[in-house]
């Protein structure tokens, strides 16, 4: 029987332009090939593309209690995604980000940091920690200020209370210049460790076998590096594997890519694949992902 999933993270709505051009800043105006509204935030992306892959997955995450929140929540509920974990706040305003990506896929963000993204904290993820499933995947490692690396810690704790927990971790831009030795008391915690290459890059100032070697010293099970086209390394203490990205015709918006890789990874982990088909499995979902604008919206 497939193991359930936890999926810790933002939900936001997403309101994608593009592509854009160099001259966007010095015209009155310029038309968009697609202007759309979607659903979006690192959390929902995994948590929606697991339950299409038919994992029972439910996500914790933090909505305002007005009517962004509230569609949000329908969303989820319309995706089958577990919503019992979902914290709503009065006066808070729900995450929306705008987002402009140009003709090679690459993206910008306008971002709310007063918003329900940056507003998830360590007591909304303990308050029923002790319900999560047997994977648990912290999705967004420094998008929420309230969860410094000692909540962070705490929480990682707890999960790993089960011993028979898995848990993985992603994450986004270090907001604070944090680096590997910072998040030393972290990583004995995680199984499967998510960064893409510019990330690990900017938490270590190393190249990449190094990077993952230190970190694996510190106790991480396995550091998978997302490279995009260049598709994942895996590290762990039998070495380095790279296992290949999918070819596409033509990559069109790279939002939501890393997560949804995330997504099939954990996919193949809930099924009790080998690492390395997993990974494979992460490569399919995110080539998906790449050819259409949004992260969810044309799986």
């Amino acid at each position: 029987m497939a193991k359930k999933v936890t999926v810790i993270g933002a939900a936001i709505v997403d309101v994608l332009a593009g592509p854009i051009g160099n001259k966007l800043m010095d015209t009155g105006s310029m038309p968009m090939e697609n202007i759309i509204m979607t659903y979006g935030g690192n959390g929902h992306n995994e948590a929606v593309t697991l339950s299409r892959l038919g994992v029972e997955t439910s996500l914790v995450t933090k909505l305002g209690n007005d009517e962004t929140g509230k569609r949000v929540l329908s969303h989820l509920k319309e995706e089958q995604v577990g919503t019992d974990f979902v914290v709503i706040e009065d006066n808070l305003v729900t995450g929306i980000n705008v987002v402009l990506y140009d003709h090679e896929g690459e993206r910008r963000f306008l971002t709310n940091p007063a918003g329900s993204l940056r507003r998830l904290s360590k007591e909304d993820v303990l308050r029923k920690a002790d319900d999560f499933d047997d994977i648990v995947s912290f999705s967004d490692l420094f998008a929420s200020p309230l969860i410094d690396l000692n909540a962070a810690e705490m929480i990682f704790k707890k999960i790993k209370e089960k011993p028979s927990r898995i848990l993985a971790v992603d994450m986004v831009k270090p907001k604070k210049s944090e680096k590997i030795r910072d998040m030393e008391k972290l990583f004995k915690y995680i199984d499967f460790f998510l960064p893409n290459e510019e990330e690990l890059k900017l938490l270590s100032d190393m190249e990449e076998p190094e990077a993952a070697k230190q970190i694996l010293a510190l106790g991480a099970g396995n550091v998978i590096v997302k490279k995009g086209k260049n598709g994942c390394d895996i590290w762990n203490k039998n070495g380095c594997t790279n296992i290949p990205s999918c070819k596409v015709a033509r990559v069109v918006d790279t939002t939501g890519a890393g997560d949804t890789f995330v997504a099939g990874f954990l996919y193949g982990l809930s099924n009790g694949i080998s690492i390395e088909d997993c990974a494979q499995q992460g490569c399919i979902t995110a080539s998906k992902c790449v050819q259409h604008v949004g992260a969810t919206d044309n799986q």
